[in-house]
């Protein structure tokens, strides 16, 4: 059974509530290909969470854009991941290229929180990548596998498990990756799971790129022969997230 494209919006912290549901308002009303094609998914920030869970239609779906370590407890600030559940949201975003830099340094800390959010059963999209520095230095796959191994080394069921290709230098930058180079990191990452985890995951797991993507060049990275979807930033928030859910039409067929 082929991988089904997956399309998902960080919206990161912009606007406010009011503001959310603009977006949530545009997109009840958008014309995209069905749920057989492409699964949408969108990440509000904390306070808008459940009034866009309650408005947004049923097709699409909502996720978290952080998951804490603990089920509850006196960890200030923290988003328990248990919380998510009773609100009815069965997604979650880990490790975002902002986040590595500036939260979860290690790779551990990723695999920690990674774990926990699947322990409680939710869905969750984790992201790997380089920075420019690694990149110039020819250790982009020596970083990623990395990062892949820290999550590859606690889980055993990888059936909830989407992989995000998000290169630090191409997020929020403006700087986008050719085709050719994206195609060449995933690729060599599936290959990487086939090897040190199994044919089957390798075949299985969604893997989806993200780092400046827009309405002008989502379909070179929707029609890439690894390409599984696409996480989009500063772009889903506004209606040109819908040309990008659409170019799931665009896909190959095989």
């Amino acid at each position: 059974m082929a991988r089904k494209f997956l399309v998902v919006g960080n919206w990161k912290s912009n606007g406010n509530v009011l503001e959310a549901m603009e977006i949530v308002n545009f997109l009840n009303q958008a014309q995209v290909p069905s749920q057989d094609v492409v699964e949408v998914v969108v990440g509000p920030k904390y306070e808008c969470l459940l009034p866009v869970k309650t408005s947004l239609r049923p097709d699409f779906h909502v996720a978290a854009q952080k998951g804490g370590l603990e089920s509850g407890g006196a960890f200030n600030g923290e988003l328990s991941v248990k919380t998510l559940g009773c609100l009815g949201i069965q997604w979650v975003i880990l490790k975002h290229a902002e986040v590595r830099q500036l939260v979860d340094k290690t790779n551990e800390s990723a695999g920690d929180r990674f774990v926990h959010a699947l322990s409680v059963g939710l869905k969750v999209v984790v992201c790997v990548g380089e920075t420019l520095e690694q990149r110039e230095a020819g250790s982009t796959m020596e970083d990623v596998t990395a990062q892949a191994i820290a999550i590859a080394d606690k889980v055993s069921n990888w059936d909830n498990v989407v992989l995000a290709y998000e290169p630090l230098w191409a997020t929020g930058t403006g700087k986008v990756p050719t085709p050719a180079q994206v195609q060449e990191v995933v690729h060599e990452l599936r290959k990487w799971i086939e090897i040190n985890i199994s044919t089957e995951v390798a075949y299985k797991t969604r893997i989806i790129y993200g780092g400046s993507v827009n309405g002008a060049n989502c379909k070179e990275f929707a029609t890439l022969p690894d390409i599984d979807g696409l996480l989009v930033g500063a772009a889903s928030l506004t209606p040109e997230f819908v040309d990008i859910i659409t170019s799931a039409t665009t896909v190959r067929s095989d």
